[in-house]
C-alpha cells in the first residue's frame, strides 16, 4: 500500500544487553510488550562476559589455591604442588560463555528479538542499528531504553593498551601470572585482581590516591583489609600520587609519590589501571535527540528512569548512581513496569549493597559510621569478630568482623559492614531488614540456625545493643 512504512516496529527497544538491558527486555516481554534488544557485542554486556561473572570464577580459583597452601592443617599433604593461572582463566571464560548462552535462551523463551549491531537514536521513536558490515537499519518503537553501560576510565598519564597497561579486561584475559604487577586504584576491581594475582605468585603493589583502600567502605573495613593484604606480602601505598608509566620492551617503569611526598620508581612487568569507569554515552545520538547528560557524560533521569525526552529512558551505569549490576537490574524492572502501567515503584539508592569478592570478602549496605555521625544520628556501634562464631572457627576463616550501626532513637539499622567468610551472601539479610524497616532487635529475635555464619548477623545485632553473648 502506497505510503505505508516498511520499518519494523516494536513497543520497546532496549539498547544494550547488560544486566540492566537484558533484564528490562525480559520483564517487558513478560508484561506483554513486543520487545527488541540491540547489542553490538555478546549478550550479557560487561558484567557477564568480561566483568562480574568471569572475575568471580577467577576469585573462586584463587581461594582454592590459598586453601591448598594450607592443606596440611586439614590432613591434605601433597608434594610438588604447583599453581597455574591458565586453566583458571580458561574455566572463567567457559563460565562466561555458559551464561551468555543462557541469555540467548531466555530471549528466545520470552520472545525478545535480538538485533545485532550498534544502536543509536534517530529521531522520535526511531533507533538506527549499524551492523558489523556497516549496513544501517532503522526500527521504530513507542519507548526506547538506553542501557549501554560503562567502560574503564583512561588517564592521560596511564593510557590503557591491554599490552603492558591493562584495564580489568586485559587482567582477566591473561593465561600466565606475571612476576610483578602494579595496580593503580584500590577500589573493588583493584583489590579483586590483587587477590587473584597474589594468589598465583605475582608480586603485587597497590597505589591508591585516597587515604585508604576500598575508600567507599567503612574506615574500620579499609584498615582491616590493608593489614590483611600487607600480611600476604602485598605492598600498599595510600594517599599516593601516580605520576608516570614508561613502557619498555621488558615491562613498565612506574613512578609515584607516597604519602610523605617521597618519589618511588619501580620496574614491573605490567600495570593494571583500576581508577574507575566512564559512561558509554557517546555516539548514541543523544545530542541530536536532545537527551540531557551531566558534565561527566551520564544521562540525566528522574525516579522513573525517564530522560527529558518523552519516550526515552536510561538505566544502569550510563544513568549514574552506583555502577553496579544489581542496581542496573532493579532500574530495568522499575522502568518497564512503570512504562507498562503496572507499578509506581522507584529504586532505593540508599539500600544498594556493595560487594568486593577478594578474600576476605567485603560487603556493606547503608551508612558508614563516619556518615552516620556526620548526619547527626545518635548511634550505637556493635562490632563482632568472627572468632566468636563457631562455624567460622570450624571453617578456619575467622579473619574479619560484622559491624552494625544503629540509631538509638528508633533502633533503625543505619548501616551494616561485613569483612570475612561469605560476607557478600550475608549482607542480603541486612538489605532485606532495612527494606522492611526492621529494628536491630528484630534481627536478633529472629532465630538463626546453629552452627552457621548467619549467627554473625544475630550476634552482631546483640553487639549493637550493647549485650553480646559470645564476646
Amino acid at each position: 500500500m502506497a505510503g505505508k512504512s516498511s520499518v519494523e516496529r516494536f513497543d520497546l527497544i532496549v539498547v544494550g544487553s547488560g544486566p540492566g538491558g537484558y533484564v528490562a527486555a525480559i520483564r517487558a516481554a513478560q508484561l506483554g510488550m513486543n520487545v527488541a534488544c540491540v547489542e553490538a557485542d555478546k549478550l550479557g554486556g560487561v558484567c557477564l562476559n568480561i566483568g562480574c561473572i568471569p572475575t568471580k570464577a577467577l576469585l573462586t580459583s584463587a581461594l582454592l589455591v590459598n586453601e591448598m597452601k594450607e592443606g596440611a592443617r586439614h590432613g591434605i599433604v601433597a608434594k610438588d604442588v604447583s599453581f597455574d593461572l591458565a586453566p583458571a582463566q580458561k574455566r572463567s571464560r567457559a563460565v562466561a560463555d555458559q551464561m551468555n548462552k543462557g541469555i540467548a535462551f531466555l530471549f528466545k523463551k520470552n520472545k525478545v528479538t535480538h538485533i545485532q549491531g550498534f544502536g543509536r537514536l534517530e529521531g522520535k521513536g526511531r533507533v538506527e542499528v549499524e551492523a558489523q558490515g556497516g549496513k544501517k537499519t532503522v526500527y521504530e518503537a513507542s519507548h526506547v531504553i538506553i542501557a549501554t553501560g560503562s567502560r574503564p576510565r583512561d588517564l592521560p598519564i596511564l593510557k590503557i593498551d591491554e599490552d603492558r597497561i591493562w584495564s580489568s579486561t586485559g587482567a582477566l584475559m591473561r593465561e600466565k601470572a606475571p612476576a610483578s604487577l602494579l595496580i593503580v586504584g584500590a577500589g573493588a576491581i583493584g583489590m579483586e585482581f590483587a587477590d587473584v594475582y597474589d594468589s598465583y605468585g605475582t608480586k603485587v603493589t597497590i597505589v591508591e590516591m585516597l587515604d585508604r583502600i576500598l575508600p567507599l567502605e567503612d574506615a574500620d573495613v579499609s584498615k582491616f583489609m590493608e593489614r590483611s593484604f600487607k600480611k600476604r606480602g602485598v605492598d600498599v601505598y595510600t594517599s599516593a600520587r601516580f605520576e608516570n608509566a614508561a613502557v619498555h620492551d621488558d615491562g613498565v617503569r612506574a613512578t609515584f609519590k607516597d604519602a610523605k611526598g617521597e618519589t618511588h620508581e619501580i620496574d614491573v612487568e605490567y600495570v593494571l589501571s583500576a581508577v574507575g569507569r566512564v559512561p558509554n554515552s557517546e555516539g548514541l545520538g543523544l545530542e541530536k535527540a536532545g537527551v540531557q547528560t551531566d558534565d561527566r557524560g551520564f544521562i540525566v533521569v528522574d525516579a522513573a528512569m525517564r530522560t527529558n525526552v518523552p519516550g526515552v529512558y536510561a538505566i544502569g551505569d550510563v544513568a549514574g548512581h552506583q555502577l553496579l549490576a544489581h542496581k542496573a537490574s532493579h532500574e530495568g524492572i522499575t522502568c518497564v513496569e512503570r512504562i507498562a502501567g503496572k507499578g509506581e515503584g522507584t529504586v532505593d539508592y540508599g539500600n544498594v549493597p556493595n560487594c568486593t569478592y577478594c578474600h576476605p570478602e567485603v560487603a556493606s549496605v547503608g551508612l558508614t559510621e563516619e556518615q552516620a555521625r556526620a548526619k547527626g544520628f545518635d548511634i550505637e556501634v556493635g562490632k563482632l569478630p568472627w572468632v566468636a562464631i563457631g562455624r567460622a572457627v570450624a571453617l578456619g576463616h575467622t579473619d574479619g568482623f560484622v559491624k552494625i550501626i544503629r540509631d538509638k532513637k528508633y533502633s533503625e539499622i543505619l548501616g551494616a559492614h561485613i569483612v570475612g567468610p561469605s560476607a557478600t551472601e550475608l549482607i542480603a539479610e541486612f538489605v532485606v531488614g532495612r527494606h522492611l524497616e526492621s529494628t536491630v532487635e528484630e534481627l536478633e529475635r529472629a532465630i538463626h540456625p546453629h552452627p552457621t555464619l548467619s549467627e554473625g548477623v544475630s550476634e552482631g545485632a546483640l553487639a549493637a545493643l550493647g549485650r553480646p553473648i559470645h564476646i
